[in-house]
């Protein structure tokens, strides 16, 4: 999708749903408080480091030690909503209008990633990560890693307008089903055989 498209797109986004974003911003300052957004330095194109945000879905609890508490522990019933409507990633919107993401391509992951990638992998970042992409609506988080960067590298080597939309058309469909998400183990890296 091109970044006039990705831009336009966003704006449209953001001007409609602006009452919701005031809506999910006030109840996440009632029920976890503030900050109301998750920030977190993630791999953009080409590997290069941004700032991802989302509305926040987790508490800040933490052990007798002071360590915060496994993610699963930490993950609200609000945070399970946000999640399985998608409307902890509304926030990214700001991030397609800097130009750190699209509305299409590979999800943006831990840059900490980057060095566990095999060189195929490291292909899903020729391309800027995208707010849904083809692993999103071909399984999600039921995919294991290695299935879901054959997608992205799939995808980036079948990329087109008409895949954009039809990826885009699909997520709609998939995020009024609300099918929801878990959180997904760390990716360690793919076994050398």
């Amino acid at each position: 999708m091109s970044r006039l498209v990705s831009v336009a797109t966003s704006v449209a986004i953001l001007v409609f749903l602006l009452p919701v974003y005031a809506l999910v911003s006030v109840i996440i300052l009632l029920v976890l408080g503030q900050p109301i957004l998750f920030r977190q330095t993630r791999a953009g194109l080409h590997g290069q480091p941004f700032t991802l945000y989302k509305f926040r879905t987790m508490s800040d609890q933490r052990d007798a030690q002071g360590n915060l508490l496994p993610d699963n522990q930490r993950l609200t019933k609000l945070g399970r909503f946000l999640r399985a409507t998608s409307l902890d990633e509304l926030p990214q919107l700001w991030n397609v209008l800097k130009g750190d993401m699209s509305i299409i391509g590979p999800r943006p992951l831990l840059a900490e990633y980057l060095p566990r990638y095999s060189k195929q992998q490291m292909r899903r970042h020729e391309v800027k990560p995208g707010l849904t992409g083809w692993a999103q609506i071909n399984g999600r988080n039921a995919l294991s890693w290695e299935q879901k960067f054959e997608l992205d590298v799939w995808y980036i080597d079948h990329r087109s307008l008409a895949l954009d939309l039809k990826i885009l058309a699909l997520t709609v469909l998939r995020v009024l089903r609300s099918d929801g998400h878990a959180t997904m183990s760390e990716f360690t890296g793919t076994p050398r055989t």
